[in-house]
Order: C-alpha cells, then sequence, then structure tokens
C-alpha cells in the first residue's frame, strides 16, 4: 500500500469486496460509505481477534473468574454504545501505535452479538464453576469460533441472527 505520508507516491485505491460490504452492513454500518468502510475494514477485527486471545487463556485455564471477566467485557459491549472495553482500548491506545481510524459507535446488530457472547461466556464460567467442563468448553468454545469468523472474514453470526429475527420486530 502506498504510504500515506508520501505525497510523491500515489494513493492505491482500494475497494471492498462486495462480500466483505455486506457483511459490514449486515453489523449495522450499512450508513457509512464505502471509503469509511475500507478505513475500519482492520479495526473492527481488532476486538473480536483480542477477545479470542483472551478467552482462549480462560477457557486453557479452565477458569471461572477469567472467563466471567470476559462475559463482563462482552457486557460492556451492550451496555456503552461507545463500544465494549477493548474497543476502548484501540480507541484510546493502539490506534495511535498504528495510526488508523477510530472505531464508530456500536450498532445495534453488534450490540446483540455482544450480548450473545455475554451469555455464552457467563455460561462457560459458571459451567467451569460447577465442575461442568465439557459444556464450559463448548459454550466459551462458540464465541471463540464465531469471533474467528468475524475477525477472519468480518462476517458475524450474532449480528446474521439479530437481522434473522430482531431487525424485523422493530419495524413493525
Amino acid at each position: 500500500m502506498a504510504n500515506p505520508g508520501n505525497e510523491s507516491e500515489p494513493m492505491r485505491i482500494v475497494r471492498l469486496t462486495e462480500f466483505t460490504n455486506l457483511n459490514l452492513d449486515k453489523q449495522g454500518f450499512e450508513n457509512l460509505d464505502e471509503a469509511a468502510k475500507v478505513r475500519l475494514r482492520w479495526p473492527l477485527r481488532f476486538t473480536p481477534a483480542v477477545s479470542i486471545v483472551l478467552i482462549m487463556v480462560g477457557l486453557g485455564l479452565r477458569s471461572p473468574i477469567w472467563l466471567g471477566s470476559m462475559a463482563i467485557v462482552a457486557l460492556s459491549g451492550v451496555l456503552l454504545r461507545s463500544g465494549m472495553l477493548i474497543d476502548l482500548v484501540y480507541n484510546l491506545g493502539f490506534r495511535h501505535l498504528v495510526r488508523s481510524t477510530r472505531l464508530p459507535p456500536t450498532p445495534k446488530p453488534r450490540q446483540f452479538s455482544y450480548l450473545l457472547s455475554f451469555l455464552l461466556l457467563a455460561t462457560s464460567a459458571f459451567s467451569f464453576w460447577q465442575g461442568l467442563p465439557v459444556l464450559g468448553y463448548l459454550t466459551g468454545g462458540m464465541v471463540v469460533a464465531g469471533g474467528a469468523i468475524l475477525t477472519t472474514t468480518l462476517w458475524c453470526l450474532g449480528s446474521w441472527v439479530y437481522r434473522a429475527t430482531l431487525a424485523w420486530a422493530a419495524h413493525r
């Protein structure tokens, strides 16, 4: 990619694939123009990437405290319109290191995805606390799998569920 600080070097025009554009729309970013979506296509991967690493640590440790803490982090994405705690870490710190754009407020479909993650992680934490590791791995693993898909493709299962079930009810 061309160096944005070097005016003598031409900027390469980056276009989104139709798949990526549709995925961002389904997450609730349909009101952004293509240039904004291009700038966000990598930053929007930060939160799920960091989250899955932290969740995998909790699963590896079989730690109800760690997984419960991650459930609270996911809940912050439901309660805080500006984004979950990891989004705030990105916006206040990491983006400056990589000279990237700020994450926008969290749209409803993405907030719903955070709610699903919260429920699964709380179940995982409770399962490990109750001595039910298979259920703990299953529910925590579902969040890891969803986060891995989101990180690699920007397709969000939670946003898909939101659009398939709740979005139509809001427009009735």
